[in-house]
Formats: structure tokens, sequence, C-alpha cells
């Protein structure tokens, strides 16, 4: 996934067509996660700051400059290496290169996906004025939960929002747009796509941030930016996606959170 197509994820990390604010290149860490068929009940993951193009769990695949590898050569013409990334075999992968706002943490433990369980979660934007922002929306987070947190960001704040809501009982999608408008009453002007999936059922947000889709008959992709040239939608901004393989909704984020 990281290397398919001429704009893959690679690629994205360091020419993104798209950033809309958030910087102009994504070299702060790379991390995936994915759901094995017939594995345990669980979501493998893999996280690390370095930049995609660097990381060898994807050996060779990654070729300098960011581009795909696909002939099974190296850089060089040599045989590619097979990282482990490569020897996965998987029903859904979740994967994020991550630009770090400046003064927050850069660690492996910031860079998305964030998971538990087999939910899965990443955030592309920023909140604006964060923590203090949206501080009152703290008192959601069991302490125990909040003591536990993977690292001091908005991103990771977020997730624990998300997983205390549907911990709740919350449907993801209900939880996801009512975090939308929380977090924009309190912090107007943040950027807040969200991307929350079980391997099965993916719940996206497009908020000040670009957010496309490919639906075909037996795969799904959700991206910030298009991997190829054909197929792509792109979802209007203030909209919620709820999508699984051969199913794929999308209405505003005021009437996803007011409908259900």
């Amino acid at each position: 996934m990281a290397t398919h197509g001429r704009h893959s994820l690679a690629r994205q990390a360091w020419a993104p067509q798209q950033m809309r604010g958030g910087g102009t290149i994504n070299a702060d860490g790379f991390g995936a996660c994915w759901w094995a068929s017939g594995g345990p009940q669980g979501v493998g993951q893999h996280r690390t700051t370095l930049p995609v193009w660097s990381d060898p769990a994807l050996g060779r695949t990654v070729a300098a400059g960011g581009e795909g590898v696909d002939d099974g050569q190296g850089a060089d013409g040599g045989p590619a290496v097979r990282g482990a990334l490569e020897q996965i075999r998987t029903t859904a992968i979740l994967a994020a290169v991550r630009s770090a706002t400046p003064g927050m943490a850069v660690s492996a433990q910031a860079c998305a996906p964030f998971t538990d369980g087999r939910w899965a979660f990443s955030h592309n934007g920023v909140v604006r004025g964060w923590p203090g922002s949206v501080a009152g929306l703290a008192d959601e987070i069991p302490a125990a939960e909040a003591m536990r947190s993977e690292a001091a960001t908005d991103s990771v704040f977020l997730w624990q929002l998300f997983r205390a809501r549907i911990t709740a009982g919350m449907d993801a999608a209900d939880a996801v747009a009512s975090l939308i408008q929380d977090v924009e009453e309190r912090a107007p002007g943040s950027r807040l796509n969200l991307l929350a999936t079980d391997g099965e059922r993916v719940v996206a947000t497009a908020w000040r941030h670009s957010l496309w889709v490919l639906d075909a008959p037996d795969e799904l992709w959700i991206a910030s930016e298009p991997t190829t040239d054909v197929g792509w939608s792109e979802v209007d901004d203030g909209a919620l996606v709820d999508a699984r393989i051969g199913r794929l909704r999308s209405e505003p984020i005021s009437m996803a959170a007011n409908s259900r």
C-alpha cells in the first residue's frame, strides 16, 4: 500500500499536493496497522519516527525520492530486499505519514495509527489552541486512560475521546461526527480529518483537509490524496464517509451527528 500508484503514500510523504497549510513535507514518522485474515482478534502495528522512504520495514520497495519500485529490483537495479511489512498478508491496512505540529512530540508513539482491540484511528490536521482550547473535553477520558496517554499531542487526545465514546456504547459514526462538532465549537478553524476503522467498516471525515475515495467492487480506498490517476472521487468538505466494501455513504457531518 505504501508504494501503490504513481502518487503513493511514500511519494506523498515528500511531495504532497494537498497539504492545505499543514506543512510542506511528511518526514516526522510513518505508521501502519493491519488485520490478518484468520489471525488473532487484534491489530498488528508498526510505527517509527523514520520517514517512510528510510524505513527498513519496507525493504527496498521505496527507492530514492519516495518512488515505489514494483519490478522486484532495488533502486540500483539489484534484487530488492524484502522488509518485514512486505511479507504481511492482510484483508485491510491503515497507514499514515506524519508532519509534526510545532511544539508537539516527535516519537513513534505520536505517529498514527493508534490502536486498541480491533479499532484503529488516525488524524490528519491540527486542533487550534491545543491543549487549552479543548481541555474541558478531557473529563470524558477515564483518569487511568489519560495517565497511559501514548503522547502529548492533539491526535492522541482525539483518539482517547473517540475510544471513550465507543466504549460508552456510541456508534463509531456518531462518535466521530460528535467529536468534530465538539472540537470545532471549542477550537474553531481546526483541521479535523479523522479516520476510524475496525478492518471492515471505515468512518472518515473531510474537515478543512482533502479526502478522496476509490470505491470499487472488491476493494475500498480512502486517502488524503489519490494514489492513481483514475477512479477516485473527492469527498466534499464537511462530510462524513461511512463505508465498507460494496457500500459507501457520504453525508454532511451535521446531519450525521443528528440523524441517528
